[in-house]
């Protein structure tokens, strides 16, 4: 069973007015349904846990500075906890297990579906999405990689009736 923590940090989250809890619920879901992991979702004697924390850039340069060596705020981090091949097998039946955690900033994600015509909602759905393939092991650090996480990121959406979130070029992580 999939269980999604969602905290709101930064107060410009909360001027949307929107559900964050049931987006990234949703979000989240879809994207392991869509992943080899699916089973995730469907044993009842496991918890997973995603936890989700909505921040600003500040937060999120100084994860990013921390952890990647990159002094500047981005859109979307992940922080696995596990490697998927532990996802594999069934050792962790009966537990908790901490998948990973997803982080994303206000002011970046904002701007950026603001330049793109995207609705806020719409283009965080894609950083979760992107963010719990992440989680699963997915990369795009080769072009091979690139373009299968992508594609799988465009069904996934295409799947909660979202447009493709590469029609505009790339989503700015870095």
């Amino acid at each position: 069973m999939l269980r999604i923590e969602a905290e709101v940090e930064a107060p410009a989250w909360d001027e949307a007015e929107l559900d964050w809890d049931t987006l990234a619920a949703g979000a989240v879901q879809a994207a392991v349904r869509a992943t080899p992991y699916a089973m995730l979702d469907q044993w009842p004697d496991v918890a997973v846990e995603i936890s989700l924390r909505f921040v600003d850039d500040e937060t999120i340069r100084e994860l990013n500075r921390d952890y990647r060596g990159k002094d500047k705020p981005t859109n979307v981090l992940s922080f696995p906890m596990v490697e998927p091949d532990e996802l594999e097998t069934p050792g962790f039946l009966g537990k908790e297990l901490l998948l990973g955690d997803i982080v994303i900033a206000h002011e970046t994600t904002a701007a950026e579906a603001r330049e793109q015509g995207k609705l806020l909602a719409a283009h965080v759905t894609h950083l979760i999405v992107h963010g719990t393939l992440h989680l699963l092991g997915y990369d795009h650090e080769t072009d091979d990689e690139a373009e299968a996480m992508e594609s799988l990121e465009r069904s996934i959406l295409a799947s909660m009736g979202l447009p493709d979130p590469y029609a505009n070029g790339p989503i700015g992580h870095d």
